[in-house]
């Protein structure tokens, strides 16, 4: 399956609103959303719009909800914290909105979840997912990936203790990463870091000893660059390369971040047994680094092989009907990044009509009253909360470029397609 790059047109604020046969004879239900069209998040931002998009015009076409069209009202926030701060503002008290989408990245996220919590709006989060966004006490947030970037680390420990020979196992580990929300939440869990709250310094969370310390690795860098602006990625990868560890972690911002360090990386003919990158399962980045990319391992919410089965308008709504709906309105293969907003927009659909209601307390009421036997049901699997609103019993999948293809390769044992580990990494 060849991935392509689809392109998108960004605009400052974006109404959508399917068309469709059906008569609505109620005023629409107005959902907002504030994403990063333009600016360092843009190409994922872009996407979760997309994701928006496709489920919002089928939830449309299908009737919409309780009787009424969804208005999907779209505003670019340009990356920036409080341009994002300033438009669910706006969203919320001058357009008057019923219900809100989430934002991409913890970095917009964290201020964000402030001005949900002071409305009393639901706060579904599709892309957002440091630890210290659910310590701070908020009871309206709900996070549609598999759980907290803290412990990511454990899927990445499991992935090798489970698919690499015990004798063959990497023994030093060279982590380096942005000074990004999310990198930062990955790292401390591989290093067995605290997590702080901000402010007030509470330790919310001790990861002790750390996921690569489980591993039996010695860490011999451990390295971070500013969250914007830089571009010196010989120079990172020449201190990666001197340190001659055998595993890299890289923890990017963005795919654009993956990219560049991969091809410094190739340029240098750094050879380790195995690297693992926090970003990388977008199409673009396969574009863009072409065959640089094999055997790189990805961690991911999502994959085409897995055989999820949600629910759309009332009906089955799995990950095939998904893959097949992406294709015929944009003739390309999804990846990850529309999927994640998909399936938000798929459970939010499922709590109004729950609650039978677009009331956010009875919508918050009737997601925290979901459990193992009665969740919400997506194309990203099922989902329930916790009391902070992280998913319960859930784990991330790791993936693994192969042949130009994105496979998936742990768990094994959950979905059929699992192919097996690459390892050791093949030499650029």
């Amino acid at each position: 399956m060849k991935h392509r790059l689809i392109p998108f047109l960004a605009a400052a604020t974006l109404v959508v609103s399917a068309i469709s046969g059906a008569a609505f004879a109620a005023e629409p239900i107005k959902v907002g959303a504030s994403l990063p069209l333009t600016g360092g998040f843009s190409v994922t931002g872009d996407k979760h719009k997309v994701g928006y998009e496709l489920c919002v015009g089928m939830i449309n076409d299908n009737g919409g909800i309780l009787g009424r069209k969804i208005d999907l009202i779209v505003s670019d926030n340009r990356s920036d914290t409080e341009t994002a701060i300033s438009q669910y503002e706006r969203m919320i008290n001058v357009d008057k909105v019923d219900v809100i989408f989430g934002t991409f990245s913890s970095k917009l996220t964290f201020p964000v979840s402030a001005i949900t919590e002071r409305y009393g709006m639901v706060n579904p989060i599709p892309s957002g997912g440091a630890l210290r966004i659910y310590s701070i006490g908020h009871k309206n947030l709900f996070y549609f990936q598999q759980n907290a970037a803290e412990y990511i680390g454990k899927t990445v420990q499991r992935t090798l203790t489970d698919l690499v020979d015990t004798s063959k196992m990497p023994k030093t580990v060279a982590i380096v990463r942005a000074d990004d929300f999310f990198a930062n939440g990955i790292a401390a869990g591989l290093l067995g870091s605290e997590v702080k709250l901000p402010g007030s310094g509470k330790v919310v969370a001790n990861l002790a000893p750390g996921n690569l310390a489980n591993l039996g690795m010695k860490v011999v860098l451990n390295e971070k660059w500013p969250e914007e602006g830089f571009s010196d990625w010989v120079t990172l990868a020449n201190s990666i390369k001197r340190s001659n560890a055998e595993f890299l972690v890289a923890l990017t911002a963005s795919a654009e971040e993956a990219v560049q360090l991969t091809r410094a990386l190739q340029t240098l003919k750094y050879q380790p047994k195995a690297i693992y990158m926090s970003q990388g399962t977008q199409n673009e980045y396969l574009d863009s680094v072409g065959k640089a990319s094999e055997g790189i391992m990805v961690h991911s919410s999502w994959h085409p092989a897995a055989g999820w089965k949600g629910v759309l308008s009332g009906k089955p709504f799995g990950n095939k009907d998904f893959i097949a709906a992406f294709k015929a309105r944009y003739g390309a293969e999804p990846d990850e990044d529309g999927a994640i907003p998909f399936a938000l927009c798929q459970g939010m659909e499922q709590a109004i009509r729950g609650a039978g209601s677009t009331d956010n307390k009875k919508i918050a009421d009737w997601m925290h009253a979901r459990t193992a036997a009665d969740p919400v049901r997506t194309i990203l699997g099922p989902f329930h909360w916790d009391d902070v609103g992280l998913p319960v019993d859930k784990s991330h999948l790791m993936t693994q470029w192969q042949g130009g293809e994105l496979r998936f390769i742990y768990p094994t044992d959950e979905f059929e397609g699992t192919s097996p580990i690459l390892y050791p990494k093949p030499q650029w």
